[in-house]
């Protein structure tokens, strides 16, 4: 069972979701708009979020600055928006996944899982590295130097599954596979944005990219 918050405005499609949701065994709390989700987020500590992007008080992309401040949590946004400038800013800010509405419960549910079962992945003990970038994987911690730099979770399984095999090239399915836990081809969309968004915060030559096929990290060592 997992502890979740779900921030919708729309009365009506928050109780569905928080329905559902109960219904696959986990403890959800609604919160109605963005001051009261960030209080509600702080105080719960919950092991992830569904967030609505529009939302009264701030947006859900404020909310979003906010509770990754202090502490990291796997982030589904959602949005009546399909846009992908709408996507990558959430990504910026720390949104883990991003679903279009309307979508089905089901879409939802398994994205949900997905989300929590990378979350819960236990840490291989090991410390990898690429250049200057050195990625701590049981504490989740990335350097470049002394300084800390802050992923997302899903950035973290993403630059981690790449550099722990250096060097090899990887097709979008089979990243959807192993870090979104996507097995059915979709959301290559995300991928790029994801990476994109890596780059930017540890480098562009930390993944490159092979045309055609998918990402392959630079050489590194375990």
């Amino acid at each position: 069972m997992a502890k979740i918050v779900v921030v919708e405005d729309a009365a009506e499609l928050a109780a569905a979701i928080a329905a559902r949701l109960r219904s696959e065994g986990h403890c959800v709390t609604i919160a109605e708009d963005g001051p009261e989700a960030v209080r509600l987020i702080a105080a719960s500590q919950p092991d992830a979020v569904v967030l609505d992007l529009m939302l009264p008080g701030f947006d859900g992309l404020e909310v979003c600055r906010r509770i990754q401040r202090d502490r990291p949590v796997p982030v589904i946004m959602l949005t009546a928006r399909g846009s992908e400038t709408d996507m990558v800013v959430g990504l910026e800010v720390g949104a883990d996944d991003y679903l279009a509405k309307p979508f089905s419960m089901r879409e939802l549910t398994a994205r949900v899982r997905a989300l929590l079962r990378r979350a819960e992945r236990s840490a291989v003990q090991q410390v990898l590295r690429a250049g200057e970038v050195e990625i701590d994987v049981p504490r989740r911690r990335v350097r470049i130097d002394d300084r800390i730099v802050a992923l997302t979770a899903t950035e973290f399984d993403l630059l981690t599954y790449l550099l722990q095999s250096p060097g090899v090239v990887r097709t979008r399915d089979e990243i959807l596979a192993e870090v979104w836990g996507y097995r059915d081809g979709s959301g290559q969309r995300t991928v790029d944005s994801h990476v994109r968004s890596v780059r930017r915060k540890v480098g562009t030559e930390i993944i490159r990219t092979v045309h055609g096929i998918g990402y392959a990290s630079a050489d590194g060592q375990g």
